[in-house]
């Protein structure tokens, strides 16, 4: 059984989302966003944020080999940035995410509660106490 966390990861995806949109518009959507982000913060809620650059490499392959242009080689909606925040349970995760005012844009909010252990590892254990035995 996965601990239960009180931490999540909003992932902000799109693919400018301020497109098209007036001066006025912008203005408005931008601060908009930072009181959000403001009173998350002045709840205690972020631990962290970070916006993303646009560039960036993807490593893949054996002994990553592999190196592309990225980070979003074929994404039409790349990861513009982050917060990390406490939450009592992923419904309240949300509840912090519908608050994000580009949803209304064509922003995702993609909400995602951290492990405390690599959930790939973790059934890598279990596949390997079972083998030993």
């Amino acid at each position: 059984m996965t601990p239960k966390t009180s931490e999540y990861l909003l992932l902000f995806r799109s693919a400018n989302w301020d497109r098209g949109l007036s001066p006025e518009q912008l203005r408005e959507t931008t601060d908009r966003f930072t009181a959000w982000f403001e009173q998350l913060k002045q709840a205690g809620k972020v631990k962290a944020g970070q916006p993303l650059q646009r560039r960036g490499k993807i490593v893949a392959g054996k002994n990553g080999r592999t190196i592309a242009d990225g980070p979003f080689a074929e994404s039409k909606e790349a990861i513009g940035g982050y917060f990390l925040v406490n939450a009592a349970d992923l419904d309240e995760a949300v509840a912090m995410a519908r608050g994000c005012p580009m949803l209304e844009f064509g922003t995702t909010v993609e909400v995602r509660p951290i492990a405390e252990i690599c959930p790939t590892f973790e059934r890598i254990q279990a596949q390997l106490a079972h083998a030993l035995v």
